[in-house]
């Protein structure tokens, strides 16, 4: 895990200081609020309906154990006692008071932690596929090269005024959990002739526009890569659309030129470039990498089975190992995702206890780490075969163990309206209600695989753009109504979903999506998932139940 060195701990502290004095000046009515929001938006701090929120960066979705327990202090100190995972592997808080988030920030800092270049016009935070590193069908680690992307872009004078907000992912493996044909740039590590680099993706995004990411360069040589980027964001910053925001975003861009005339442009910014002082060494990439050498494994785990003898006696924990835990690149240990997905819980929410119990965890199961997730969940990253039992009845005591994970119970939600000042209609509410509707655990394996993502508007911050089962909420002359889409997927076979018709009710949205289940059941072939029996049979048959027409 990357550790601060002298230069990104002033940096850091200096930022918080200057940060307190402008608050100061706020409070003492010395800048007026339009003044103050660009300040405060450099720091991550936005003003939603009832309150600031502060959304704290997790680069790459990495924490140590005490950081959680920092974020675990500062929901019990600064907000309501709980905490908000994102799509974006980062945490929101939702009630700091203005006077004191200087003190929270600099709470942050002393554990290597910030609210810079959480929001605003800028690139940021950088993502990755959760399970990096130990993912077994991994090519490469791509942490190194975020770390190296994270240092690069944070305060870069050239891009902090984009046209709009830029995003950018990593993913080393076979199949992509980082979205990267969403991303603003999303890099795939891959392999030509023996020699590994990356592809590179432009131009994806959701929001009022969702668009699939374009390969813009299918082999970049690792040592390219900021170089690359630059060019991209330096073309971008040339032709992107200041005019009107709803249009400046790079996917525009990349839709209105073609991407085969944005990738000769990029080109030719590249050759003048390329061999300047953003070449990457070998020695820079093996400095930074050295960060994320794996803990020392225990051998003696490969050998522990008794876990299965376990699974065969206990239901509850048969299931957990079933929908929970996940393969390793290292024999005898597992990923186990921590869901953050309980009934009666809005998703990705997540306490103050249960994050120090998470800490405590960690250390005592995980090598001290813990991982965010775009499915706002967490991860212990590296735990043994013979000490899951025991995990899972920590867990499973705190309500951490809901064994759901890729069911219809999984589902990504945004705040909505309850927090976010942009959202149209709720989606806490909604989720309760789909949550007690399918509350049979047995009901949804049946079911599979189905990813259901909600929003409360339409920047998809809940990604329903690309779930299986999308959901929308929109304000309709002040009544809350909901879009379904289906047939969305974020991942290798990307594809954005289709409105199935007319919005409806809130109160009619949970009986629609028993409707399109029950489609699925009745025409699904042998173990298809749904993404796979809406591909092959088309929207008219769910069209037809949900609206009789």
């Amino acid at each position: 895990m990357y550790q601060y060195d002298n230069f990104d701990a002033k940096i850091v502290h200096e930022r918080v200081a200057q940060f307190r004095g402008q608050v100061t000046r706020r409070l003492a009515g010395e800048l007026s609020e339009d003044e103050f929001r660009p300040l405060r938006l450099m720091n991550g701090l936005y003003l939603q309906r009832h309150a600031y929120m502060l959304r704290v960066a997790i680069p790459y979705g990495l924490l140590s154990s005490e950081q959680v327990r920092v974020l675990a202090k500062i929901a019990r100190d600064y907000d309501k006692g709980y905490g908000h995972i994102t799509t974006r592997q980062n945490i929101q808080y939702n009630w700091p008071k203005l006077e004191q988030v200087p003190d929270l920030l600099a709470e942050l800092a002393d554990v290597e932690m910030h609210a810079i270049q959480t929001s605003g016009n800028c690139i940021r935070n950088i993502s990755a596929d959760h399970f990096a590193g130990i993912a077994a069908d991994e090519l490469e680690d791509p942490r190194p090269y975020c770390e190296i992307m994270r240092q690069w872009s944070t305060f870069h004078p050239e891009f902090s005024y984009l046209p709009r907000k830029f995003k950018i992912a990593f993913t080393g493996a076979t199949c992509d959990r980082a979205a990267v044909r969403f991303h603003d740039i999303g890099f795939r590590v891959v392999e030509r002739d023996g020699e590994r680099g990356f592809e590179v993706i432009v131009g994806g995004g959701l929001g009022r526009t969702p668009i699939i990411g374009e390969v813009v360069r299918e082999f970049l040589p690792k040592q390219d890569l900021l170089s690359y980027t630059e060019a991209i964001l330096r073309v971008y910053n040339l032709f992107g659309r200041r005019d009107n925001k709803f249009k400046a975003r790079i996917k525009i861009l990349v839709r209105s030129l073609g991407v085969q005339e944005f990738g000769r442009l990029v080109e030719q910014e590249w050759e003048q470039i390329k061999d300047s002082a953003l070449l990457l060494t070998q020695q820079e990439i093996d400095r930074v990498a050295a960060y994320f050498t794996p803990p020392a494994y225990d051998e003696s785990q490969a050998g522990e089975q008794g876990y299965l003898e376990v699974a065969e006696q206990d239901v509850r924990f048969a299931r957990f190992l079933k929908r929970n835990v996940h393969e390793h690149k290292i024999q005898g240990y597992h990923a186990i995702t921590v869901s953050l997905k309980a009934p009666g819980v809005p998703p990705g929410d997540i306490t103050a206890d249960q994050m120090d119990l998470i800490a405590d965890l960690a250390e005592r199961y995980s090598f001290g780490r813990v991982r965010a997730t775009h499915e706002q969940n967490l991860v212990l990253s590296d735990v043994g075969s013979g000490e899951l039992v025991e995990l899972f009845k920590e867990l499973d005591a705190a309500g951490l163990a809901t064994p759901n994970v890729g069911t219809l119970g999984d589902m990504i939600c945004c705040p909505g309206l309850d927090f976010c000042a942009l959202a149209n209609a709720g989606s806490i509410g909604v989720a309760a209600d789909i949550y007690e509707r399918f509350d049979d655990l047995d009901y949804l394996y049946d079911l599979g695989e189905i990813k259901l993502k909600m929003s409360g508007c339409i920047n998809s911050c809940g990604h329903h753009h690309v779930g299986h089962i999308g959901i929308l909420g929109i304000d309709k002359r002040g009544v809350e109504f909901y879009q379904i889409l289906l047939g969305g997927e974020a991942s290798d076979d990307a594809s954005i979903g289709k409105w199935l018709g007319a919005a409806l009710p809130k109160d009619q949205v949970t009986d629609a999506i028993a409707q399109v289940l029950d489609v699925f059941v009745e025409e699904r072939e042998d173990e298809e998932r749904f993404i796979e029996t809406y591909r092959r049979i088309g929207p008219a048959k769910f069209k037809e139940r949900v609206y009789g027409a």
